[in-house]
């Protein structure tokens, strides 16, 4: 069997250099995970960020999993175990996988409602050249990334 690669042309590829900004956070027990990095990102004006690292531990968690209407919604200590996302005033796009007591893990898209336990210590890269914003997209239905050099 073959493999295909297929690439989405980007025409704003370029390499890492010394105008990627690095912003750490830590957020405290109760707050919500998603509206407190959106609100960093609209306070910094993070125009074009995206989640380096993350580690924490939730109360209550809210995630849609792959190819669902609705968000599940379940209380009960969790663990951070990843999050990865793209950043936008406009909206940003975050994935996240927790682990339970027993070390299982589930991940999905992060929705509001997901509630801080004790700690979680964020890290958000940026590049002050780029902006990404979120567009309607014919083909998938959904608001996909856009990204424009500044």
């Amino acid at each position: 069997m073959a493999a295909f690669l297929y690439l989405i042309p980007m025409p704003h590829t370029q390499a890492l250099s010394s105008d990627v900004r690095i912003h750490a956070f830590r957020l405290l027990p109760d707050q919500d995970l998603k509206a407190s990095i959106q609100a960093y990102v609209d306070q910094h004006g993070i125009q074009a960020g995206w989640i380096i690292t993350c580690v924490g531990s939730l109360r209550i968690s809210n995630l849609r999993y792959a190819n669902q209407p609705e968000g599940t919604r379940s209380s009960g200590y969790r663990e951070i175990v990843s999050m990865t996302g793209t950043l936008s005033p406009d909206g940003s796009h975050i994935h996240l996988c927790l682990s339970d007591h027993e070390g299982k893990t589930t991940g999905g898209h992060l929705l509001d409602g997901n509630i801080i336990y004790t700690t979680a210590e964020i890290v958000i890269g940026e590049s002050p050249s780029l902006r990404f914003s979120r567009e309607e997209d014919k083909d998938t239905g959904w608001k996909e990334l856009k990204i424009r050099r500044l």
